[in-house]
């Protein structure tokens, strides 16, 4: 199962305006935030992740209730986050 994952916006990445750094659950990684245009997000800000791509610019509450839910689909959720913390697109 592939599931968007809410991630807080860590950093953008020197050189790279197509790439940021992001927090899934203690977990942190490059992802491609290309999708959503140049400056669409600084750190701070939260984005929905899917398969390495910010596919949207979410509001914290949002991600806090995702996170909640994603939390209770147990062994799902779990893969999904031990593939993120395999994942490098640098």
């Amino acid at each position: 199962m592939c599931l968007g994952i809410p991630g807080e916006i860590v950093e953008i990445l020197p050189g790279r305006t197509d790439l940021a750094r992001v927090e899934v659950a203690g977990v942190r990684r490059a992802i491609n935030i290309g999708l959503l245009g140049e400056g669409a997000v600084r750190p701070g800000d939260w984005v929905l992740v899917h398969v390495g791509f910010a596919m949207s610019k979410i509001d914290e509450a949002e991600a806090a209730a995702t996170l909640a839910l994603l939390d209770g689909l147990g062994q799902a959720y779990a893969d999904e986050l031990e593939a993120l913390s395999g994942s490098d697109i640098t």
